[in-house]
C-alpha cells in the first residue's frame, strides 16, 4: 500500500527514526540517570525520587539480583506491584542486570498468577505484601526461588512510611496473612546489594527486555517477547511524534494507568525517562476523588488514559477546578475513545483528547493522531507513526483498497519477536514480510487516517450485515442520561443476531424506550439495539477496557 499517510505528517516529523540513539533499554536508563541526575524522575504520595536516586537504588537492586540471588543474563524476574516508587526501581534494576522483566497484574487470581509464573519460567519476583498471599498459594508449583517483598509506603520516608504501612495493614486490613519462607524485604535487598559490585552485562537490541503478557480476555494469556529493539524503537517513535523540540526535561506526566500495562510502561515510564520528565505515579486511580485531589497539586503537561478513565474524571466533583494551563497532550488508547467523551474533555480542559492505537504486540504504539494546536477529535486512531507501515487486508491476507473494511496489519521495528514458547500462536498472527495481524477491523481513508471498526471477534452479524459495537456505544453515550454503554450480539432466530445494549445510567429516570429512540435517530434499523439492559456498572479490565466477553457470558438468553 502506498504510504499516503506521510503527506499528512505534521511539519517537522520525520518519516523514519534513528534506532541507534540507545543500544538497549539498559543504555537508556543509565544514560538518562546520569544526564538528569539532579532532576525529579518519579513522585508518589508526595515523595519525589530523583534520577540520581533511581540510578543508585536500581544499581543496588541489580547487584543483589546478580550477586546474591545468583541470576544470570536472560533469567526472568516478575514484578507485581501497583504504581509505587519501588516499581521503576524494579524495572531499572532488572534491565541493568541484563534480566527479563515479567510484568504481573497485582489483582491476578492464584490460577492466573500460577500460569504466568510457570509459563515465563520466572526465577524471582518483586511483590507488594498486599498480594503475597496469592503468591504463597502457588509458589511451590513455579520456578520462583527468590521472593522480594515490599510494603506500599516503604520508600516514602519516615514518619510517612510508618504511617502509610500501619494504616494499610492494621486499619484498612489490606494485607492478608501470608507466609513465604526465605523471602527478603525490598529494603534488605537494596542494603545487601549496596555492598556488591554490579557486573556490566552486554545487552543489545535483539535481547528480550520484557515478556509482556496479553490480557487473556480470549483465553490463556500469551507472553509477547518484546526485545530491547522493540521498546527502544517505540520510545523513539513516540518522542518523534510528540516533537522532540517541543518536549523536554520539564515535562510533568500523570501516570494513572498501571506500569505493568504496556501503554503506561512505554508511553509514560520509558518515554519520559528518556527525556528527563517527571512521572506522577497514581497508586489507586479508581479512587477518583483522591485522584482529582492529586491532580490539583501539579501543573502537569501530559496525561494518558483510556476512555472510561477520562469519562470518570469528567464526572468527579472538583475535576473542573484542576489547573489545565500546562496541559499539552492528552493521549487516549487501550480502547476506543468516544466522541462524546472527547468533546466533553475539550470543553473542560481546553485540550484535545488525542486518540492513539497500539497493542501489547506492538510495544504498543502503532498509530497516533497528529498532535497539533487547534486539532479536533476526528474519531480516527490516527496515522502510522514513523518507521511504521499499516495495511488493511481480507481474511486471506490480500490487501484491500482505501475505504474498504478489513483487518488492520502493522509492520515496523516495534512489532514483537513472537509469543514466548508458542510458535504456532506466533504463526497465526504473523504474515510474510514481518506483518502483524492485529485482529482489529478497520479502514484507511485517502489521507492515511485509519478508522477502527471493532475487534474481529466482537463484530455482530445481523441478517448478513456487519455491526460494530463501537459505533453503537458511541451513539448511545451521546444521550445526556447515559454514563456508559456496551453492545454485544445476542442470538436471534430470525436475523442470526441482534444488538443487545448494556447501559449505566447517569440519570435514574432513563428508560429503555428513550435509549432505543435515541439510537434510532443516528443508526440504521438493523443496528438499533433490540434489548436494553441496565446495570450499575460494566465489567472492565484492570486498565478500564470494557469486557464484552463477560457481558456475553452474563447476558440473558444467550
Amino acid at each position: 500500500m502506498e504510504k499516503v499517510w506521510l503527506k499528512n505528517y505534521p511539519p517537522g516529523i520525520s518519516e523514519e527514526i534513528n534506532l541507534d540513539t540507545f543500544s538497549s533499554l539498559k543504555d537508556l536508563v543509565e544514560k538518562s540517570c546520569k544526564k538528569y541526575s539532579s532532576q525529579p524522575a518519579f513522585s508518589n504520595m508526595g515523595r519525589e525520587m530523583s534520577f540520581g536516586e533511581l540510578d543508585q537504588k536500581s544499581r543496588y537492586l541489580a547487584a543483589y539480583l546478580q550477586k546474591v540471588a545468583g541470576l544470570v543474563k536472560g533469567d526472568r524476574v516478575a514484578l507485581m506491584m501497583p504504581n509505587i516508587l519501588q516499581y521503576p526501581i524494579g524495572i531499572a534494576g532488572v534491565l541493568r542486570a541484563g534480566l527479563v522483566g515479567v510484568n504481573v497484574n497485582p489483582l491476578y487470581t492464584p490460577r492466573e498468577l500460577k500460569h504466568q509464573l510457570k509459563d515465563s519460567g520466572a526465577k524471582a519476583i518483586v511483590i507488594v505484601e498486599n498480594f503475597a498471599h496469592t503468591l504463597a498459594e502457588v509458589i511451590e508449583d513455579t520456578n520462583v526461588k527468590i521472593v522480594i517483598t515490599t510494603q506500599l509506603g516503604d520508600l516514602l520516608g519516615f514518619p510517612k512510611s510508618l504511617l502509610v504501612n500501619t494504616v494499610v495493614k492494621k486499619v484498612r486490613k489490606m494485607v492478608p496473612d501470608w507466609n513465604i519462607p526465605g523471602s527478603v524485604t525490598f529494603k534488605k535487598a537494596l542494603a545487601d546489594g549496596k555492598w556488591q559490585t554490579l557486573e556490566d552485562v552486554e545487552v543489545n537490541h535483539e535481547d528480550i527486555a520484557f515478556l509482556q503478557y496479553t490480557g487473556g480476555t480470549t483465553g490463556v494469556s500469551k507472553g509477547a517477547m518484546l526485545t530491547h529493539r522493540n521498546l527502544v524503537a517505540n520510545v523513539e517513535q513516540s518522542a518523534a511524534w510528540l516533537g522532540k523540540d517541543s518536549i523536554g526535561d520539564t515535562e510533568i506526566v500523570i501516570t494513572a494507568l498501571p506500569l505493568y500495562h504496556i501503554f503506561a510502561l512505554t508511553a509514560n515510564c520509558l518515554l519520559f525517562l528518556s527525556i528527563g520528565g517527571k512521572n506522577i505515579l497514581i497508586t489507586d486511580p479508581r479512587d477518583f476523588p483522591g485522584f482529582v485531589k492529586e491532580l490539583k497539586k501539579h501543573r502537569f503537561t501530559f496525561i494518558s488514559g483510556v476512555n472510561t478513565l477520562f469519562n470518570a474524571l469528567l464526572h468527579t466533583p472538583g475535576f473542573s477546578e484542576v489547573d489545565f494551563g500546562g496541559l499539552q497532550v492528552t493521549l487516549g488508547g487501550g480502547m476506543a475513545v468516544q466522541g462524546a467523551v472527547a468533546n466533553h474533555w475539550k470543553e473542560v480542559t481546553g485540550n484535545t483528547l488525542v486518540q492513539a492505537y497500539g497493542l501489547t504486540e506492538t510495544s504498543p504504539a502503532a498509530c497516533i493522531n497528529p498532535i497539533v494546536e487547534g486539532a479536533e477529535f476526528n474519531g480516527s486512531i490516527g496515522l502510522p507513526i514513523p518507521s511504521t507501515e499499516a495495511s488493511i487486508v481480507d481474511d486471506d491476507g490480500n490487501e484491500l483498497g482505501l475505504g474498504e473494511i478489513g483487518e488492520i496489519c502493522i509492520k515496523g521495528p516495534q512489532v514483537m519477536a513472537g509469543y514466548w514458547q508458542q510458535p504456532e500462536e506466533t504463526d497465526k498472527v504473523m504474515l510474510d514480510g514481518g506483518w502483524f495481524r492485529t485482529g482489529d477491523m478497520g479502514r484507511m481513508d485517502e489521507k492515511g487516517f485509519i478508522f477502527i471498526e471493532d475487534r474481529k471477534k466482537d463484530m455482530i452479524l445481523v441478517s448478513g450485515f456487519n455491526v460494530y459495537p463501537n459505533e453503537i456505544e458511541a451513539v448511545a453515550v451521546e444521550h445526556e442520561k447515559i454514563l456508559e454503554a456496551a453492545a454485544i450480539g445476542k442470538a436471534d432466530e430470525r436475523s442470526g443476531e441482534v444488538v443487545q445494549l448494556f447501559v449505566v445510567k447517569k440519570d435514574p429516570s432513563l428508560t429503555a424506550e428513550e435509549v432505543i429512540e435515541h439510537c434510532r435517530k443516528s443508526l440504521t434499523g438493523y443496528k438499533v439495539p433490540k434489548e436494553i439492559i441496565f446495570r450499575d456498572d460494566l465489567p472492565k479490565t484492570n486498565v478500564g477496557k470494557i469486557l464484552r466477553r463477560e457481558l456475553r457470558e452474563d447476558s440473558p438468553a444467550q
